[in-house]
């Protein structure tokens, strides 16, 4: 497969792809990791930054973006199962902190389930402080600055 035909996009709230992505999350979070549903959008959602990954006519990433004054918090990270392992996730990151950077928010933030943070690790992130219960996954924060 030519992973050049992921398109990487910052949607608006509600908008097609937008909803697409919802979807997706409520596929990883809520079916796949028993995230319950009530917490899986929040009001967060109304103010975020939404991306999506598009492959194979399909939204295969997601990832949210909130602005904050000390820094841009990525969260609700997800790509879909069929297409894992296929470097996605690296890029889907890589353009968060582009459209963070774009913002004047180079120095970014995100609360990773405690199985990923390698992942996150080789992005340049670095974890800090006690591990934590998110929605009954272990997390830990991290930031790249």
């Amino acid at each position: 497969m030519d992973r050049s035909d992921f398109t990487l996009l910052a949607v608006p709230i509600f908008s097609p792809l937008c909803n697409l992505g919802f979807a997706l999350r409520r596929e990883v979070f809520v079916i796949e990791q028993n995230v319950p549903e009530d917490l899986e959008h929040d009001a967060d959602d109304m103010t975020a930054t939404h991306v999506v990954g598009i492959m194979d006519g399909a939204v295969v990433a997601v990832a949210r973006i909130l602005f904050k004054p000390e820094h841009a918090k990525i969260g609700r990270v997800a790509i879909a199962a069929s297409h894992r392992g296929k470097n996605l996730g690296a890029r889907l990151i890589q353009f968060a902190l582009q459209v963070a950077g774009e913002q004047d928010q180079p120095r970014c933030y995100l609360e990773s389930q405690a199985d990923k943070t390698g992942f996150y690790a080789r992005l340049g992130f670095t974890a800090f402080g006690d591990e934590f219960m998110d929605a009954g996954i272990p997390h830990l924060r991290m930031k790249n600055y």
